[in-house]
Formats: structure tokens, sequence, C-alpha cells
């Protein structure tokens, strides 16, 4: 009650407000449904599908848009993209093909803690494009995994957490933000961004421009994760020959590829084809994706059941469609380009070079995470005004909205609930909250600097700046 109270009175107040110079009423209110949606997202005094559809029937109903322009968003693609995309993961979980691929990586080349650190990493990888959900894909699939490695290496949490289980439990989580940011259908809340960049500065980002745009950073920091955590944070355990043993039983327990794991295959291959092919063949990511969730249930690999019992697909249509109905007739209304004008003049006024001014706002977007519990609360806050501030400083558009775009998901380790996988993970009861927040930080900062390093020189001869 206190929160939902909480969220009505920010939202009245920037209602009843003087409406600025240089932006129409219509404009303005639109501003308070939004932060009020946004704030609910952070509060959650309800569920964030419930406070979105209030939001949008608010709109609606106050006046302040069409029944059309609120309920736009729900026959977006974009949306259409993140429930195909939730469909296709069920059917690579539920055919149990996620959990063959990564025990056939630790098979062979799960020999010591450390190279089993960099086996979870390359099953995170490989599983990556076909599992939007970061929570399906650290806890549906490599959780139970490193779970039972390190019960099976008598890893428990207390006193025999860093054995092992303390610093798989860290590789995965960070190691999952990663591959997050890698692909455009590795997190649920990154086709927001794509949205928003198309809404807010006109950049249109596509699943091959993004994938390699931010290849050799993520492939940069996947390499380093595993071993700088070695250090940092070493298991007791080095060697441990126990991992093949491991994962060749459960192999032997799975027999060979079923008939589903197949199909599943297939389609996943086919999927990243015509992902990667798009701009030659003009089809759409979002067609591709349906595609492939429509031969699943013509083969049986999902039943019709599956689809319509799919909670996280329908709830997260109903939130973010109404964030993005709401997000696009912000911009259209004039508010994104008034309050990034507003700021343009301020920065330009500081004297700062847009290169100062881009990095000061990085560091500003990054660890103000600390501050959200979801990365879709960030973005839907942030994303829209910290890409038309960088733009309106002289920052490239493409730049900016990739940058921006990767580091959303490169900031989730901060904190041990700034991402849906962390729960998963720190509940797991082996890493104390102090050290989570500890490796969180430093990590976050290394990756932030490869990101920006590396990849900005890797973003300078792709020709972004």
């Amino acid at each position: 009650m206190r929160n939902g109270l909480i969220v009505l009175a920010v939202g009245a107040v920037i209602w009843f407000m003087p409406v600025p110079a240089g932006l129409k009423v219509q404009a303005w209110h639109l501003f308070a449904i939004f932060v009020t949606t946004i704030l609910g997202y952070i509060l959650q005094p309800l569920p964030i599908g419930a406070i979105a559809f209030i939001a949008v029937t608010f709109s609606a109903l106050s006046g302040t848009l069409k029944v059309a322009e609120a309920l736009m968003g729900y026959g977006n693609g974009t949306m259409w993209l993140i429930v195909s995309a939730f469909l296709f993961a069920r059917g690579f979980i539920k055919s149990g093909l996620g959990r063959r691929i990564a025990f056939v990586i630790i098979k062979f080349i799960g020999r010591s803690s450390l190279t089993l650190g960099y086996a979870i990493t390359l099953s995170d990888f490989v599983i990556s494009p076909a599992t939007p959900s970061s929570a399906a894909r650290a806890g549906g699939i490599i959780f139970p995994i490193i779970k039972g490695l390190s019960s099976a290496l008598d890893s428990e949490p207390g006193p025999t957490a860093r054995k092992f289980g303390a610093y798989i439990m860290l590789v995965e989580y960070h190691a999952n933000a990663i591959t997050c940011a890698m692909f455009m259908t590795a997190m649920a809340a990154n086709p927001l961004s794509v949205e928003i960049a198309s809404k807010a500065i006109g950049v249109q980002l596509t699943w091959t421009s993004w994938a390699v745009a931010a290849f050799v950073p993520g492939a940069v920091s996947l390499l380093l994760i595993p071993y700088i955590l070695y250090k940092l944070y070493p298991p007791e355990i080095k060697m441990m020959p126990e991992a093949k043993g491991l994962a060749i039983k459960e192999l032997e327990a799975m027999g060979s590829m079923t008939k589903m794991e197949k199909i599943v295959s297939m389609v996943f291959i086919g999927a990243m084809i015509m992902w990667a092919t798009s701009e030659i063949t003009h089809i759409e990511a979002t067609v591709v994706a349906m595609s492939a969730v429509c031969v699943m249930v013509i083969c049986k690999v999902l039943t019709w059941q599956d689809v319509i019992g799919e909670k996280g697909a329908w709830d997260t249509l109903f939130w973010m469609g109404s964030l993005v109905a709401l997000a696009t007739e912000l911009a259209k209304s004039g508010f994104i380009a008034w309050i990034a004008k507003s700021a343009g003049v301020v920065i330009t006024a500081s004297g700062l070079s847009w290169v100062m001014a881009f990095g000061l706002l990085i560091i500003i977007y990054v660890y103000s995470h600390y501050g959200f519990a979801s990365v879709t609360a960030h973005i839907s806050a942030m994303y829209a005004a910290f890409i038309a501030i960088s733009v309106g400083a002289g920052a490239p558009p493409l730049l900016a909205a990739l940058a921006f775009a990767f580091l959303s998901n490169v900031m989730i380790p901060l904190t041990h609930y700034s991402g849906s996988a962390g729960p998963i993970l720190f509940g797991a009861g082996y890493v104390t909250q102090g050290e989570w927040w500890r490796m969180g930080f430093i990590l976050t900062t290394i990756n932030v600097i490869i990101w920006l390093g590396i990849g900005g020189a890797w973003w300078k001869v792709l020709g972004l700046w």
C-alpha cells in the first residue's frame, strides 16, 4: 500500500506541475504517466503487467492518448519477437537439448575448476541466442548442472562453499550478463532498447548489426572473466577429474539424442542462419522466430498448452507492449527532443567534447543500476533520455544506441537483485552479499573498460564513429 501511494503521489505532483516552456500539456501529462509507470516497475506495488495495463488504460481514460495509440504496442512486431523467443526457449528446455549441450562441453573441457568455468561460460554462450530469458538460461538450464557439480564435489553453502560452488555461481552470473549483451535475442529487454532507439533517435538496430558489434568485446570478456574470478576469488579445489565423469554419467542417462532434440537442433540452426542473413533475405527477425515456433508446434515439440501456458511470454507482452506505446507517443509528443536539446545546451556550455560527455553519461548510466531491481525498468527509465542526450552532445547515433544497449546488460552483476538470474544464483547461498557486491563492482568495472576500450576500437573499425 505504501509503495502504491508513493507511486501515485509522484505521478500527481508531476501531472499538476507547471508545464515547462516549449512543451505541450499533452507531452507533459504523458511524461507524468511514463514516470509513474517506471516508478511502479521499480517499487512494484502490483505486478508490472498490471501496472502497465493500468497506465495505458489511464492514458486513454484521461484523454492523453487515443485508444488506438494506447494499445498500439501490443501489435508491435518487436513484442511478438519476444513472445516467440520465449516459446523457442521453452522448446529448448523441454527437449533437454540445453542440458545435453552443457554436459557435452563439460565432458570435453571440464578438467579443472578453471576449465569448468570456461565450460559453463561456453554453454551459456552457445544457447544464449535462442533463450531470451536470462533466468531461464541461468536458472532452468545451467543452475541445476552447476548445483549438481558443486554437490558432487562436497561443496555446499556454508563452510565448504569456497571449495567450488561459490566460484562457479559467480562465473555463471557474470557470463550470463555478457551473453545477454552479445545477442539481441539473448535477453528479454534487448528488443525494448531496439524499439526505443528507433523511436527516440531514428536508429534501426538489426540482429546482425548487434551481434557483429558485440562479438569482439563480448568474446574478450568471456575469455577473461572466468580467469579473473579464478585469481580474485579462487576455488579451493583446483583439479577435478570428477566433473568429466559426472558429465559422462549424465549423458549416458540421457541416452541418444531424441527426435525432439534433433528437431529443436535443426530449428535452432535454421533460425540462426536466417537471423544472420536477414539483410540479404529481407526476412525480419520476428518472422523467423514465429516460423521457428510454428515448426516446433507442427512437429509437436511444443503443444498448444505449452504455448498458452508460457506465462513469462504473455506477461512480457502485456508490460512491454504498454511501455512501447507510451515511449512511442512520448517521442512523438516532442518530449525526448526537448530534453535532449536542453541537456545538449548544458553540455555544450560546459565545454566538454562529445567523447567526454559520452563517457560521463555512460558512467552515470551504469552505476545508477544500484538503484534498480530490473534491467527493464532501468532501460525504460533512462535509455531513451541518455541516447538522446548523447546524440545531442555530438555522439554518432548508432554508436550511442548500441553502446548503451550493450552496457544495459554488462551492468547487471553489480548487485544480487539487479538481474533476473541473480536471485536464483545468489539464492543458492554460496556467496555472501558483501562478496557478491564486491566482485560485482570489480568485474563490472573491468567489463565497462573492455567494452568501451576494445569495443570502442572495434566499433571504429566497423565505422560506427
